[in-house]
């Protein structure tokens, strides 16, 4: 199969990058259309069989699969200016690009086009993205063989369209939340005597460890926090007084305020 990935910045090139090393697809294969030469150097410079191309839409005719991976506001306009390019019969449109509908996706596209809203996160550059992956005018197998492709880049789940946002919220913007109570644990540590890298590392470390263990013992988290928590421990002492400073309404409150629908 030939994949052409419209966009070579953090996520086209990511998605680039990761398929290149999998099963799917061979990197000569791969075309990724960037803005620049600079993006196209950079991608080639990964792996020298990319071809990456600033600017040159011919791959697009002869692709199995088209993923637009640029900015939402860019997409409609992109997609009508190539529109004559996407003829192809068997060939499924994939989009990357947040906010932007099945619906609207099927109308600027050839009438009739399977179409594909893919909904990853930056950890995709390591193959440890989590991806969401809803579909229209699409057949059993073609939703299979994304299913299975993005599968190379970490774990995916086929969704409703609908649940998107709320998906988005936990998985993609989560990943930031995720980032930031790193951040968070790391200046506690600093406050309490660390160096900022061995607070880095720690915290890491226990948050490799946490998921590890639900993902074992395919528990409740709660069940893992009573492990800790001893009567009258300085666990029980900390998170109360997380609890008192709204860490749990804080947090639910975040993931409600991105899901924008």
């Amino acid at each position: 199969m030939k994949i052409s990935i419209i966009g070579g910045g953090n996520m086209g090139g990511a998605i680039a990058q990761g398929l290149s090393t999998g099963l799917f697809f061979k990197p000569e294969d791969i075309t990724v259309i960037t803005k620049t030469e600079v993006t196209a150097f950079k991608l080639k410079e990964f792996n020298p069989s990319l071809n990456a191309v600033a600017g040159v839409y011919d791959s697009l005719s002869t692709a199995d699969i088209v993923v637009v991976a640029v900015k939402p506001w860019l997409v409609e306009e992109l997609l009508s200016e190539h529109k004559d390019k996407l003829t192809n019969p068997d060939q499924i449109l994939v989009s990357v690009a947040s906010g932007i509908s099945l619906e609207q996706l099927a109308g600027w596209s050839v009438q009739g086009k399977p179409v594909f809203r893919v909904m990853p996160n930056t950890a995709i550059a390591e193959k440890q993205s989590m991806t969401f992956v809803s579909s229209l005018n699409a057949q059993k197998e073609q939703t299979e063989m994304i299913v299975r492709i993005f599968n190379e880049l970490g774990k995916t789940e086929l969704i409703d369209e609908k649940l998107l946002s709320a998906a988005t919220s936990l998985a993609s913007c989560g990943i930031a939340y995720a980032f930031r109570y790193i951040r968070a644990a790391m200046e506690g540590g600093v406050e309490m005597g660390l160096y900022p890298n061995q607070a880095k590392q720690i915290v890491m470390q226990t948050l490799l460890g946490a998921v590890k263990l639900l993902e074992a013992n395919d528990t409740h988290p709660e069940a893992e926090i009573d492990k800790v928590t001893t009567a009258g421990g300085i666990t029980i002492k900390g998170l109360n007084e997380m609890e008192h400073a709204g860490f749990t309404s804080a947090v639910i409150r975040g993931l409600k305020a991105s899901n924008v629908k």
